[in-house]
């Protein structure tokens, strides 16, 4: 498959160790161009490179106590490009957390855990499925 087909993901999170666990899952079930980021500021960064979906830890203060958070982050990139899916993931299991990154406006919310690459890769599916529809929909709309 060539590079411009290939789906670009943003894998953003401080814990080097999942970070790189998570990249390897990835490579090993699917066909992605990765980038990975272990704080927002880079990821921000690099919002050029145009990835179709990121995936966001909602703390990401582990390598400086001053650096960004997920949440701002996330306004950061909806505030560059709104279109671009962001998958948050965190190790809390507080629907206020997941209320409040849906309000920031994440694609979804996923706890970190074991299914959490299986909820992911449903995740990105349910994006690409929605992406479909609403460029099918947009079609027949423009034609009535």
């Amino acid at each position: 498959m060539k590079n411009e087909k290939k789906i670009k993901l943003f894998l953003v999170d401080d814990d080097a160790l999942f970070l790189k666990s998570l990249e390897i899952e990835f490579l090993e079930h699917a066909d992605f161009i990765i980038e990975t980021f272990p704080t927002g500021e880079l990821c921000i960064a690099n919002l050029a490179n145009n990835p179709d979906i990121i995936v966001l830890d909602f703390h990401l203060d582990g390598i400086d106590k001053n650096a960004m958070n997920g949440l701002a982050t996330l306004d950061k990139i909806k505030a560059f490009n709104a279109d671009i899916p962001v998958i948050m993931l965190s190790s809390q299991d507080k629907i206020e957390v997941a209320v409040s990154c849906l309000h920031h406006k994440a694609f979804d919310y996923i706890v970190k855990s074991e299914t959490a690459f299986m909820r992911l890769q449903k995740t990105i599916n349910a994006i690409f499925e929605f992406k479909k529809m609403k460029k099918e929909l947009n079609w027949y709309m423009d034609r009535m």
